[in-house]
């Protein structure tokens, strides 16, 4: 039988409570709302001023964000790029995109993320770039891939697409590698409704990302294209309200991390594990708050019994190598696939209220006796 219970708190849904609509008015009245306009650069050079970097490229999603990068990083046929099984498939497409090889490695059981020894064992006469990818708003251990990357001379591309505002040792993720990417979709932390962005502090590689971006237009002759290129940009309208988004991002931040704490304080004798965590290396974005039931029958029926309540929630990302497109019987992910098969994505958005994370949490203890 369907569940026609209405959904009372959903996953996520954004925070749009700041000047986006006057930004986007702004756009409409001046008829400025195409990949020119004024709002672009403005919302490119606070973005790279907030994370601490120097160049910022804006495109129109994150997946592209991603393809656009390792363009950059000349990525070909032949190269492989290491890559963690867990994490959301546009990590993962964009290295195929490229006709490259993705290499995956499994994850660290403490934080859910990328294992550096699995990936200093992955590296071979053909590795090009580590991919690394901050999930859910954890950072990676940036410390120990940036120095198996110089070890072997390698490049190192940050995903960010989920961890907007997560330090590690007091550093922004997306400033440790030669070039990050974010997404600014509609259940990230700020978004564009669909749109991404590309940092460095290399303006040779930006300089790419934006020829590549931009149709592969040559700077010095109108409508001459001198690289096959993509029509990847960002419109003025959505870096209107990114930049609208971005003038609130500390409260954002701020906000979700008193979830999390709402979340860990009410569930911390639940019998289900989080990836909440108090290490002073990192500092933890929560992009979403999320739990590991037993095994796959606890946590579908956990979710069945949520959604009686009109609660939403979600899997965590099935690891990829188990997809048809990648799967090879040869893997084996026990971490991964552990996390795969027992994650829950708890509704994350700004406005929930200790009394809405109450209710939540009160089901999921109801659902325990």
């Amino acid at each position: 039988m369907t569940n026609t219970t209405p959904i009372n708190y959903p996953v996520y849904r954004p925070t749009l409570n700041g000047n986006e609509m006057k930004y986007v008015q702004d756009c409409i009245q001046s008829s400025w709302i195409s990949s020119k306009g004024k709002y672009i650069q403005s919302f490119e050079e606070k973005f790279a001023e907030y994370i601490g970097i120097t160049h910022a490229a804006s495109v129109s999603n994150g997946t592209v964000a991603l393809h656009a990068a390792l363009l950059a990083l000349n990525v070909e046929p032949g190269d492989e790029v290491i890559v963690p099984t867990f994490t959301y498939i546009a990590s993962v497409n964009a290295i195929k995109y490229c006709n490259a090889t993705p290499v995956f490695v499994d994850s660290l059981e403490s934080t859910w993320q990328m294992d550096p020894d699995k990936v200093r064992k992955s590296i071979t006469s053909r590795t090009k770039v580590i991919l690394v990818v901050h999930l859910y708003g954890h950072p990676c251990n940036m410390e120990e891939i940036m120095k198996i990357a110089g070890e072997f001379n390698l490049l190192v591309l940050e995903d960010c697409a989920e961890a907007l505002g997560a330090k590690f040792k007091g550093k922004s993720i997306g400033t440790f590698g030669n070039i990050a990417t974010f997404s600014f979709f509609g259940n990230k932390t700020i978004t564009t409704g669909e749109g991404g962005m590309v940092i460095s502090d290399d303006p040779g590689i930006i300089d790419r990302v934006r020829h590549i971006k931009g149709q592969g237009l040559a700077k010095d002759r109108e409508y001459w294209h001198d690289i096959i290129g993509y029509n990847y940009r960002m419109t003025n309208i959505c870096a209107a309200i990114g930049l609208a988004q971005l003038e609130n991002v500390h409260a954002i931040l701020a906000r979700k991390k008193q979830i999390a704490s709402w979340y860990h304080e009410k569930l911390k004798n639940s019998g289900f594990l989080t990836n909440y965590t108090e290490d002073p290396d990192i500092d933890h974005a929560y992009w979403m708050f999320s739990i590991l039931s037993a095994n796959y029958v606890q946590r579908d029926a956990l979710r069945v019994h949520l959604s009686n309540h009109g609660i939403e929630t979600r899997p965590l990302f099935p690891p990829i190598h188990l997809m048809p497109m990648y799967y090879n019987d040869a893997y084996t992910f026990p971490v991964a696939e552990e996390l795969g098969n027992r994650g829950i994505n708890l509704p994350s958005y700004p406005d929930l209220t200790l009394e809405d994370v109450t209710f939540i949490t009160d089901k999921i203890l109801t659902y325990r006796s």
